[in-house]
């Protein structure tokens, strides 16, 4: 007992690293593991079903869906601040090295898909599900229920992009970054601008703000999901091969 009083402020460390990882893990599996079940499973075969069905599947099963990815997402920020707030390797100069390089990039990916989640795909799947409520009990449609529907896909889809490239530099912290060698500001500032550029680019066009929300054009990527399956890669090998150059 006395060694365990002792030791208290570094068992508390610790034993806040640990439950916040763990919570980060449980709550980020739930969280993408339904981002790629809406993109992978249920937006293709909602496209399949007839109005009635797809209605009473979009009124009955993605409120419940919906409830626990918003909530994954949340508690996955959430976590992934107390992990920082518990963690001692982040002082000084550690997001200066490429481990602190490769955490920055995750989490700036990250915050942009939780945004995605919280004020773009919410509210716009929110009048699709009063719609869909609404046509059950007899109601008009929603004229613009299809234009928000829209905008919650391309969010989403954009969401499974930005996560490919987000899970690589998460895991590259520990497992990848560390083999390579310091960079000047310059670099890592480099890097990192690239990152945020193109990251803010590939944002725009989802939310309609580069040539709107119709199919085709600088959106076919999102269009299909296994097309953005492969601009995911794609972004990845970017990002990867930048990392590559500026911290070789």
């Amino acid at each position: 007992m006395h060694v365990l009083l002792t030791s208290w402020p570094l068992f508390h460390r610790v034993g806040g690293v640990i439950l916040s990882r763990w919570a980060h893990f449980l709550a980020g599996v739930t969280w993408i593991g339904l981002l790629y079940y809406f993109n992978f499973v249920q937006t293709p075969a909602f496209a399949g079903f007839d109005a009635g069905a797809r209605n009473e599947a979009t009124a009955k099963l993605v409120p419940r869906a919906l409830w626990w990815f918003r909530w994954g997402a949340m508690l996955t920020l959430l976590s992934g601040i107390s992990i920082l707030a518990f963690q001692d390797q982040f002082n000084g100069d550690y997001f200066k090295t490429p481990s602190g390089v490769s955490i920055s990039t995750g989490i700036l990916l990250a915050l942009v898909m939780f945004s995605n989640v919280w004020f773009v795909i919410w509210p716009a799947q929110k009048r699709v599900i009063a719609n869909a409520q609404n046509v059950l009990a007899g109601g008009e449609a929603d004229p613009a229920a299809a234009g928000f529907g829209r905008r919650g896909l391309l969010a989403s889809r954009t969401n499974t992009l930005f996560s490919i490239p987000m899970l690589f530099f998460m895991a590259a912290t520990s497992h990848f970054a560390p083999f390579h060698t310091s960079a000047t500001s310059g670099k890592r500032g480099a890097f990192l601008g690239i990152m945020v550029f193109i990251t803010a680019i590939l944002e725009l066009n989802a939310l309609g703000l580069l040539g709107g929300t119709a199919p085709g054009g600088t959106r076919a990527y999102l269009d299909d999901h296994k097309n953005t399956i492969i601009a995911g890669f794609v972004y990845a090998a970017v990002l990867i091969i930048l990392f590559e150059i500026f911290f070789s």
